[in-house]
């Protein structure tokens, strides 16, 4: 099952986006924004360069000018082969050539620009050196939320990302874990996720008895034991967007204390996902599920912030973190993910994507959230 194709962006809507994101940067004070090869370039028009090389490629955005794109001169047949290239203008560069004086010819001499965040400091540092004038900051940091509402096309890619990586953990959960080691449970998961349509697997965290008490810990050679708790963290991109679901599940019966621990946080996901609605602030999210868990005497096991937003990546803005005061608008997308960890025993965790509607919010994941009890 891999599910019907999801309708193509248009070179409209890569339009769209360059505008929109020229126009912020302009409301933010910014003379315009350089953005390099990564997720930032493939959103705003649809290219991935074949390869991530040293040579320069930036696109330039300007409030009220066309975009450029800058690219090497034998990579700018792919570029133009890009949804979004009707777009922008190409802007080519042969090697011997300074792709720096280029540049800088497209760029106010004087302004602070915004700079995609995997932007290679060999590149700024060339236009920092071609103009001195300049300053720069990155695009995390002046415009944290530049991806982060999405738009119906995108919430269908989400929403079939999640039931892509929904189909896997239905297929999981009948395979055998006990007496076989995390990694090879890991493999399963990865190539369940790559049947259902992914074409890119970010992590397959199998976490058994104490590993599941480290977040993010790697699936390694530890043989599963009956009575082991196991947390499955899975995801990746499918058709450009993103996956990311957790589900804890037990080898056996549980004992009375795990079972009370994963009904806790499947307590604390339900109130972090009720928090979810227009004009609440990201904390608000973590501070609901948080309080369930503190208020049961666990907080001090509680060890990460409540959600990350995703999209064309799987952790991106906005976070449900403590301070985090921006408000949530609908087309938003998030992770809402309590855990309880306790050393050397075992952990819990339980994670939905959830995007925020007109009225409150909508879970893309809808795997069972009791804990499921497998062999």
């Amino acid at each position: 099952m891999t599910g019907t194709a999801p309708v193509p962006f248009t070179a409209d809507d890569y339009k769209a986006r360059m505008e929109r994101a020229a126009r912020q940067a302009a409301d933010a004070g910014l003379a315009g924004l350089l953005v390099a090869p990564g997720p930032d370039l493939v959103w705003l028009t649809g290219y991935a360069p074949p390869a991530v090389t040293e040579r320069l490629t930036l696109l330039v955005l300007a409030a009220g000018r066309e975009p450029v794109l800058v690219v090497p001169t034998l990579e700018a047949p792919d570029a133009e082969k890009a949804t979004g290239a009707p777009a922008l203008t190409l802007r080519d560069w042969t090697d011997g050539k300074d792709p720096y004086a280029l540049t800088a010819a497209l760029l106010d001499g004087r302004g602070r620009f915004g700079v995609s965040d995997n932007a290679w400091a060999l590149h700024l540092l060339g236009l920092q050196q071609a103009l001195p004038g300049t300053s720069y900051v990155s695009l995390t940091e002046v415009l944290p939320m530049l991806r982060a509402v999405k738009d119906a096309a995108e919430l269908e890619r989400l929403a079939a990302a999640g039931a892509a990586a929904d189909a896997a953990f239905e297929e999981i959960r009948n395979v055998r874990f006990s007496g076989r080691r995390e990694s090879e449970v890991a493999a399963d998961l990865a190539a369940l996720l790559r049947r259902f349509g992914h074409a890119q697997v970010d992590f397959t965290i199998v976490a058994s008895g104490p590993n599941g008490a480290n977040p993010h810990h790697e699936a390694g050679d530890r043989r599963i034991e009956r009575g082991d708790m196991v947390v499955l963290d899975f995801g990746g991109l499918k058709d450009g967007y993103g996956s990311d679901t957790s589900r804890t599940v037990h080898v056996g019966e549980p004992t009375e204390e795990e079972r009370r621990v994963h009904d806790l946080v499947r307590e604390a996901q339900e109130a972090g996902f009720r928090a979810v609605r227009p004009g609440a602030a990201c904390q608000d999210v973590d501070r609901a599920a948080r309080a369930v868990i503190a208020g049961a005497g666990y907080g001090a096991y509680f060890i990460h912030r409540t959600g990350h937003g995703i999209g064309v990546t799987t952790h991106e803005p906005p976070y449900m973190i403590e301070g985090e005061e921006r408000p949530l608008v609908p087309g938003m997308c998030f992770s809402v993910e309590p855990g309880v960890y306790l050393p050397g025993r075992f952990g819990v965790r339980i994670e939905d994507i959830v995007t925020v509607t007109e009225d409150g919010g909508r879970r893309l994941n809808e795997t069972e959230r009791e804990m499921v009890i497998v062999d």
